[in-house]
């Protein structure tokens, strides 16, 4: 089966995510001790977003515990970042857990 659109769309966007927090993290927190949690997320954004691209059904709950995470992490920011994590929570529900992309992981393994 081709992978549906959102998929690539919301795969490349993880993987970007990921590798431009880790980045951006490296530089301003590299003595920080919680900067191998804050790296271990962004790896995990990585590693879910090269998954999804693969069709693992697997990858697609991480991604979403993932974007809950950021959720509740951002509500001790301010409610505009809240707001964007739940906005994007929704899109991602929405469009890799309806029809066709659950058969397309469903397909694939």
């Amino acid at each position: 089966m081709k992978r549906p659109w959102p998929v690539l769309v919301f795969g490349c966007l993880f993987i970007l995510a990921g590798m431009v927090g880790l980045i951006f993290h490296l530089g301003e927190r590299l003595l920080e001790r919680d900067y191998i949690l804050i790296a271990g997320i962004r790896v995990l954004a990585i590693i879910g977003g090269i998954f999804l691209l693969l069709g693992h059904n697997w990858s697609r709950w991480l991604m979403l515990a993932w974007l809950a995470f950021h959720v509740i992490v951002s509500a001790f920011h301010s409610l505009q970042e809240v707001a964007a994590h739940i906005v994007f929570l929704l899109f991602y529900a929405c469009f890799l857990f309806r029809p066709p992309a659950s058969g397309y992981f469903r397909s694939r393994y």
